[in-house]
């Protein structure tokens, strides 16, 4: 179940007054800074035990307020990324064994399918196999 994130104001010059979000460090929550393509951010923060599609679904149901050019049509296409590799949606924040009280970022991206899990390193070995010279003259 998703924790809900407050809201405070910053003074400093180069927050322009905007609203900043803010969370309660909770060595029993994870905190995560989603980015868009767009480059657009937002942080949120979460449960151990929430799923990919479970965050998937609550950002959704509660899109941001900046991102309205970014809003898909379900939260069936919206993905996770988290060090390059895409989220599958049963993985949990609890298995990736993110550092509490710190902000993790990942990219949220909207994808119809995801690559198969392997496809990438059958690519490289297959490569790997491959031959090719040159011929210096």
């Amino acid at each position: 179940m998703p924790i809900r994130t407050s809201y405070r104001l910053c003074f400093r010059p180069a927050c322009h007054r905007r609203p900043v979000m803010t969370t309660q460090r909770d060595p029993d929550t994870v905190n995560l800074r989603l980015i868009l393509v767009s480059g657009k951010t937002q942080d949120f923060t979460f449960s151990p035990n929430d799923s990919a599609t479970d965050i998937a679904k609550y950002v959704f149901d509660n899109w941001p307020v900046g991102w309205e050019e970014e809003q898909v049509s379900s939260p069936n296409i919206l993905r996770l990324i988290f060090q390059g590799r895409f989220l599958h949606g049963n993985v949990t924040l609890g298995a990736l064994k993110l550092p509490p009280g710190r902000t993790t970022v990942m990219h949220l991206v909207a994808r119809e399918t995801l690559p198969e899990p392997n496809s990438h390193g059958q690519r490289n070995r297959e490569k790997a196999t491959e031959s090719s010279c040159c011929l210096l003259l």
